[in-house]
């Protein structure tokens, strides 16, 4: 059973020593950015690599070493995975519906106006999709949006009611 651990090992490896453009022996914000491939020609964005170092960064160095690259690495593999799944027409981007299936199944219960507006934020390209990157960066904002809430949700019924200097420090204190 030790070969496979030690194949998969090697193999992150080499992925890990192909990003490490510079050699440090741990992977900045800007390699991470030249080696992810949203689909479109177009850099992957640069706010989800950002959020993606910072949920793994666990010696807060700023970059990623090869201990935490295990984790990043399942992490989009398994963030691509999804995004093919509601991928349905296999275009490389998620459009309102597919977005709106993801969205459920996730367990949101939102109004067609809000997927609107997802799109329309995350939306990059100006095409009424999302693209890959995008689609991690909604998913993630979504997800820490509503942990934030539910931390003053306490009846747990779906409303809030927070002062306005609570409401700022809840935004600007958010980790994404």
């Amino acid at each position: 059973m030790a070969v496979p651990d030690q194949q998969q090992q090697q193999f992150l490896w080499n992925v890990f020593s192909k990003v490490d453009k510079d050699r440090s022996g741990a992977i900045s914000v800007d390699e991470l950015q030249q080696a992810l491939s949203n689909g479109t020609w177009t850099p992957f964005n640069p706010e989800t690599v950002r959020l993606m170092i910072g949920m793994f960064d666990r010696d807060h160095s700023g970059n990623i070493n090869f201990q935490e690259f295990g984790s990043l690495w399942k992490y989009i593999t398994d963030w691509q995975t999804t995004f093919r799944s509601y991928d349905r027409d296999n275009s490389g981007s998620i459009d309102k519906n597919e977005l709106q299936n993801a969205i459920v199944s996730f367990g949101f219960r939102l109004s067609d106006r809000f997927f609107t507006l997802l799109i329309r934020k995350f939306d990059r390209q100006g095409k009424g999709s999302i693209a890959f990157d995008d689609f991690i960066q909604c998913c993630i904002t979504l997800q820490t949006l509503t942990n934030s809430f539910k931390a003053f949700d306490t009846n747990r019924n779906g409303w809030i009611e927070i002062g306005y200097e609570q409401f700022l420090t809840l935004v600007f204190s958010m980790k994404s």
